[in-house]
């Protein structure tokens, strides 16, 4: 029997919730969610996300208004997201390490290999490393986003945006191997302003063609439970 769209695009959101788990780049805590219309986003269940089961349910979320109950305080950084950006469909936070340790002093990865690339230079860093629970702080997060693809919180991991739940969890990926590298040259010893990519390389580098984004999906969602459908 065919799959409905319904239960594809339900399963896909618990598919990258998993694979964000089993990346390590989320941990008890970290959420995702895929815009359903112009009105509303369902978001991954409210549990670690590596342990979320098979068909267990997504939780829908309205774009515009209070949170409903049981929702995660910080979905409402996804509300702020979708209200500012019509091209982005898909919203991940996470709790990547490497990202994580450099936030803790002030700094945002550069760009130094390809997949850092698709940041261009340009990831602010959000201060407030308290968490994120109330629609002003949500509105001035969406605001320093702007139309960028991440975000980093002090302290307290990042966002990523994207025009589909494939861009956002590999971006996510991309994320945090280009704070593993960061933190590689730094701990070397070498000048934190060299080996950077130029503008030019930068742009050149800045490929969505060849798949990129489908097999990064393949990677991260092998051998998930859902796969197979």
């Amino acid at each position: 029997m065919t799959e409905s769209s319904s239960a594809q695009f339900h399963r896909k959101l618990r598919m990258a919730a998993r694979a964000l788990g089993r990346a390590g780049l989320v941990h008890a805590f970290g959420h995702c969610s895929m815009l359903d219309s112009a009105e509303s986003f369902w978001v991954c269940a409210a549990q670690p996300m590596g342990c979320i089961p098979v068909d267990e349910p997504n939780s829908q979320v309205p774009v515009e208004g209070p949170l409903p109950e049981g929702i995660l305080g910080e979905v409402r950084i996804h509300q702020a997201i979708y209200q500012r950006r019509p091209e982005v469909r898909a919203v991940c936070r996470i709790m990547s390490p490497a990202v994580m340790a450099l936030s803790t002093q002030g700094l945002t990865p550069q760009c130094r290999h390809g997949l850092s690339a698709y940041f261009a230079n340009d990831i602010p860093l959000w201060q407030d490393p308290r968490l994120l629970r109330n629609d002003e702080a949500a509105q001035a997060l969406g605001d320093m986003l702007g139309n960028r693809v991440a975000l980093v919180m002090r302290g307290n991991g990042a966002v990523v945006a994207a025009e589909s739940i494939e861009e956002a969890i590999s971006y996510a990926w991309f994320l945090e191997d280009t704070a593993r590298l960061e933190l590689a040259v730094r701990s070397a010893g070498f000048a934190p302003d060299q080996g950077l990519l130029s503008e030019d390389e930068v742009r050149d580098r800045q490929v969505k063609t060849g798949n990129v984004f489908g097999r990064m999906w393949q990677f991260l969602t092998h051998e998930d439970p859902e796969a197979a459908l």
